[in-house]
């Protein structure tokens, strides 16, 4: 047993938090019947005096509306945020997160009225569009990074006839909004670190 446990590892510090966050205010909520959905984990037009405005306009990425909902984002976390953690570092993830939070919030007060939204769309949809950027090669766009854009925002666009309380087109602003950061930090990092490796030869061909 001793064996197990020390060949388990904790892997993606960022995206098993998050994840473990998302399972806890979805297990809040149900102990609150609904109360921490409503006033916590979701984001909406209010006033600038009144703190919890700046709790949610982080706070509803966490926030799912049901069980459903909430396999259905951690599905994607999972099998993306780690790969992207590895390749872009913990800390750089974690900005990305908490920025496309925060103008998926500005966007949806702008654009969206009186109505709620909650969930982890837009941070799925960056880590789908940052994972494709990490493998783009000379300019081509895989396929199936193609297809995978049209699923999601396809299914989200779907719902948007479904009369389940959940704002979908909001989910798509985030979602489109989550893609720009992610291909702007992407495009950043892949820039930083060609220059890096450039310094690196450099370095290298002098000391030759």
């Amino acid at each position: 047993m001793k064996k197990l446990l020390s060949r388990i590892k904790f892997n993606a510090p960022v995206t098993l938090t998050f994840v473990a966050l998302c399972a806890l205010a979805l297990l809040i909520n149900f102990i609150s019947g609904g109360w921490a959905n409503k006033h916590l984990f979701c984001t909406f037009r209010s006033g600038f005096l009144n703190p919890l405005t700046y709790v949610r306009a982080v706070g509803h990425i966490i926030g799912h509306a049901d069980w459903a909902h909430f396999m259905g984002n951690m599905t994607f976390i999972l099998l993306l945020g780690p790969l992207m953690e590895e390749r872009y570092g913990s800390r750089a993830l974690a900005e990305m997160i908490i920025i496309t939070a925060v103008v998926t919030a500005i966007l949806h007060a702008l654009l969206s009225g009186n109505t709620a939204v909650l969930g982890a769309s837009g941070i799925v949809f960056m880590l789908i569009i940052l994972s494709s950027i990490s493998n783009v090669k000379n300019g081509e766009i895989p396929i199936t990074f193609i297809l995978v854009v049209i699923i999601f925002i396809g299914g989200e666009v779907v719902d948007c006839f479904k009369d389940d309380n959940v704002s979908q087109l909001a989910h798509i602003v985030g979602g489109i909004c989550g893609g720009a950061l992610g291909a702007a930090f992407g495009l950043f990092m892949a820039g930083h670190e060609k220059e890096e490796k450039e310094k690196d030869r450099s370095k290298h061909e002098a000391i030759e």
